[in-house]
């Protein structure tokens, strides 16, 4: 038996004792999102009738590859944070939505990881 209140018991961990800070990190990376899918979408649109080579050269710029790298950082994380609150949702059986939060999560990680290393790649190669 324990001399704390429930309210004392509860505050700031909800149910399941981790929901904020998965709703925060959901939130910050979209205003992350905001400036940096502008910039992304208004880059694409501006090189739009450009050459491969003249894209290579955008991106051997460092700002553009740190940029395009925490818009990947961003993107997939948001992304996977998103997908799997949709499982937990949806998703009844307690096996089948483990191993699809699993699945996402190594997707995600493994597209993030291919993008951010082609960024990478380009910046810094030939």
């Amino acid at each position: 038996m324990s001399l704390r209140s429930p309210l004392s018991q509860a505050r700031g961990l909800g149910s399941a004792k981790e929901g904020v800070g998965h709703w925060w990190a959901q939130r910050l990376t979209a205003l992350a999102l905001v400036p940096l899918s502008l910039w992304f979408v208004f880059s694409v649109a501006h090189y739009r009738i450009a050459d491969y080579a003249t894209m290579v050269a955008w991106l051997h710029n460092p700002y553009v590859a740190v940029a395009l790298v925490l818009y990947f950082v961003a993107l997939f994380y948001h992304s996977a944070l998103g997908v799997q609150v949709i499982v937990e949702d949806y998703v009844a059986n307690e096996a089948l939505k483990l191993s699809a939060i699993v699945l996402v999560k190594f997707a995600h990680f493994a597209l993030g990881a291919a993008a951010i290393f082609a960024v990478l790649k380009i910046a810094f190669g030939a």
